[in-house]
């Protein structure tokens, strides 16, 4: 196209932006138990190395060292897994824009595996599923050490004390909160290792994404039989079947609602 001087317009150079993502991979079995790797065996040493120690060095305070080192270590471990998923992102996508991270992660509305609908009706499965979870407290456990049951401190009379009035822990604990149901956990099962096992496990991705979950806990491995036997299906399930790791995230939310207003109503105390 010329124009009326009979020179050549120039089309200005447009760089590309990559606002959706690539083609989510296949990873291959290795890649996978690295993953999980990365993820669990950090939380375990915070755990059980970690915490001890700075109980034993007495960084804190008795009788409330025990929960103190724990939420540091495991608010700790948590973090690094939402961080672990940045990078992993970062290097498959190239790019941490909203839209890429939305789609590389499944942060998107849920979608009917029959109709193809998506949201609307769907987010009404949250209540079922949220109250399914919640049913997962009233099975029967392994033994729980007392120092590091959070639920047994903070109903103790020494755990109450400590907590009313305490703002600087309740911000603390709703820290761990977070990143433990939205940003780290399930970012990271749901969201980054679900969509990307299917090339591996082919249909049955889900149960082993609810196997790894279920063995990440060596931080608490009492918890890993009601875990398997619950949060396979509740969590991992359902966000396989709506490709939607936003159900897993809500679900496994509606613990941080039910803490947190456990552990405000103590400081309020």
């Amino acid at each position: 196209m010329t124009n009326t001087a009979g020179k050549t317009a120039s089309t200005p150079t447009v760089r590309p932006t990559q606002k959706e993502p690539r083609q989510l991979p296949q990873w291959s079995l290795r890649r996978v138990l690295g993953t999980w790797a990365a993820a669990a065996l950090p939380m375990a040493a915070l755990s059980w190395v970690v915490a001890p120690w700075l109980v034993s060095a007495g960084v804190f305070a008795e009788p409330y060292a025990w929960p103190q080192a724990l939420t540091l270590c495991m608010t700790a471990g948590l973090i690094w897994q939402f961080v672990l998923v940045l990078i992993l992102v970062h290097r498959e996508q190239g790019s941490l824009r909203w839209p890429v991270l939305k789609g590389a992660l499944w942060l998107t509305v849920p979608r009917s595996p029959r109709s193809g609908r998506r949201g609307g009706r769907l987010w009404w499965l949250l209540v079922p599923l949220a109250l399914t979870l919640a049913a997962e407290e009233a099975l029967p456990t392994l033994p729980t050490p007392a120092a590091r049951d959070l639920g047994l401190i903070l109903g103790s009379p020494a755990g109450q004390h400590f907590m009313s009035g305490n703002w600087g822990w309740l911000a603390a604990l709703v820290t761990m909160f977070v990143f433990n149901t939205v940003l780290g956990e399930e970012l990271l099962f749901r969201g980054l290792l679900l969509p990307r096992m299917n090339g591996v496990f082919g249909r049955w991705d889900w149960v082993a994404n609810g196997f790894l979950f279920a063995i990440y806990h060596l931080h608490e491995p009492w918890v890993i039989p009601q875990t398997l036997l619950v949060d396979t299906f509740v969590l991992a399930g359902s966000s396989r079947r709506y490709r939607s790791a936003l159900i897993g995230i809500a679900v496994h939310s509606a613990q941080t609602v039910y803490f947190t207003a456990l552990v405000l109503a103590l400081v309020l105390r």
